[in-house]
């Protein structure tokens, strides 16, 4: 494409209809995350996190997951670490869907 070489990673997207690589890969994790909880993948998902049981569901949905804490920066940035928060903050309305294709029904080119 020409023209694209002086302009900023914002304009570059946004001309050509991207989202931004961060999105993308938020987007991606959250998906497979969706995959794990509900046991779509050959994965314990009790080794990747655990769900809090807090007795009372006065916030959250019934899929909260437990962030362990972490203090070297590398554990942080674990995949099963770095999507607890984005998961977590998720309505109960995606946690009810019945297919992860619900949940990835926005297109990431």
């Amino acid at each position: 494409m020409c023209g694209l070489k002086n302009k900023s990673y914002g304009e570059r997207l946004r001309i050509l209809g991207l989202t931004a690589l961060e999105t993308r890969r938020l987007h991606g994790d959250l998906i497979e995350t969706y995959k794990i909880v509900h046991r779509n993948e050959d994965i314990d998902h009790h080794q990747f996190s655990e769900f809090v049981s807090n007795g009372h569901e006065l916030w959250g949905h019934d899929l909260t997951l437990f962030k362990q804490y972490s203090r070297l920066n590398i554990r942080k940035h674990f995949f099963s670490q770095r999507v607890i928060d984005a998961w977590n903050a998720l309505p109960s309305s995606v946690m009810d869907a019945t297919l992860y294709g619900q949940l990835a029904d926005k297109p990431t080119r």
